[in-house]
């Protein structure tokens, strides 16, 4: 090749090089930039979209990724400042049985809460991204019950108005697309800890939403005291602004920046259904499993070889036999058997 020829095929052959590394290289944080859309569509559906659940992050910030939430912990309160993920109608399949197994994080290379933390702290192993958002897969259930994702809250909240929240969430799920989700305690202020880790018990705890349907999106944030209420979902709703106010958590900064000001500026309480459409839930939240006594129940009859087992029993949960032994007493044996008799007196 002449020289007439190299000087220009050289420049050529450096641009190009330069704009392969531009692409291909790039540090972590460009996964959280602007994106265009969050529309899920097969022509839409980028890198971006995946993480558009995730708060600004700052500096010296180092979230954890789980196959099914990423989390920031913060290492003063020994629980997470913020647990993100994203929600569809197939993650609602409950196709994984709970664990309740609750053990410290993998990721995480700093101290955290313990299981003795909670032991007679009178303080539930609340979940932040509950169980059953996790139920896709075994191993998202396994780490819903990672202790990052825990945190300090009182039985008639966690087993109450919380409950009643996440149930809400699910159902809104199977409305829309898919839902992108924040949620976690609001540390500033708290005094109270539990436990040798001094776990701090937060006063408030947040959630934030963003939802994804026909092309239209929404968004809608909750703030709830770390108590028992019987008030309406309704009443603890704000918008995300507020939240962003009370935490200092910048949601959704992977928005383009006209739809996040207009989508966490609003409040519109009617843009929402308020009542869950969603069956009882499979596996019910609770701290211990339920035993089998012989000892019937309410929900049992009691007495009478030709009585025939309450209707409030859930079919397949067994029950005590209805049936009378050789003596006269009632059969202690329990039976799942629809004609209430076990398989001695069936």
């Amino acid at each position: 090749m002449t020289l007439q020829y190299k000087k220009p095929f050289l420049i050529i052959s450096v641009i190009l090089f330069l704009h392969l590394q531009l692409f291909a290289g790039g540090d972590e944080t460009k996964r959280f930039e602007k994106v265009d859309s969050i529309l899920p569509t097969s022509s839409r559906l980028t890198k971006n979209n995946k993480n558009l659940e995730i708060p600004g992050l700052g500096k010296q910030d180092r979230p954890l990724f789980h196959t099914g939430f990423s989390l920031l912990f913060d290492e003063v309160h020994k629980q997470a400042r913020w647990v993100a993920y994203s929600l569809t109608k197939n993650q609602r399949l409950n196709l994984a049985e709970r664990t309740d197994k609750f053990i410290e994080d993998p990721l995480l290379n700093v101290p955290s809460a313990s299981n003795q933390d909670y032991n007679r702290s009178g303080y539930d192993k609340g979940h932040l991204a509950p169980a059953l958002d996790m139920s896709s897969s075994v191993q998202t259930m396994a780490e819903s019950f990672y202790l990052t994702n825990i945190s300090p809250q009182v039985p008639a909240f966690n087993r109450g108005i919380w409950k009643k929240l996440e149930t809400l969430v699910r159902s809104w799920a199977a409305e829309h697309d898919t839902l992108y989700i924040v949620t976690g305690p609001i540390l500033n202020g708290a005094t109270r800890s539990i436990g040798p880790n001094k776990v701090t018990v937060p006063e408030l705890f947040y959630k934030v939403i963003v939802s994804n349907s026909n092309n239209k999106i929404k968004g809608i944030g909750f703030v709830m005291s770390n108590t028992g209420s019987n008030a309406e979902l309704k009443d603890f709703s704000v918008s995300i602004d507020s939240v962003e106010s009370l935490t200092k958590i910048d949601f959704f900064p992977a928005l383009p920046d006209a739809t996040e000001k207009t989508v966490e500026k609003e409040h519109c309480i009617s843009c929402w259904t308020w009542t869950a459409t969603n069956k009882p839930d499979r596996n019910p939240a609770r701290e211990t499993p339920p035993t089998l006594t012989n000892t019937p129940s309410s929900n049992q009859v009691t007495s009478g070889a030709n009585t025939t087992p309450s209707k409030l029993n859930t079919p397949g949960s067994p029950t005590q036999c209805t049936a009378s032994t050789k003596s006269g007493s009632r059969c202690k044996r329990m039976t799942t058997n629809k004609s209430g008799r076990c398989y001695q007196q069936d």
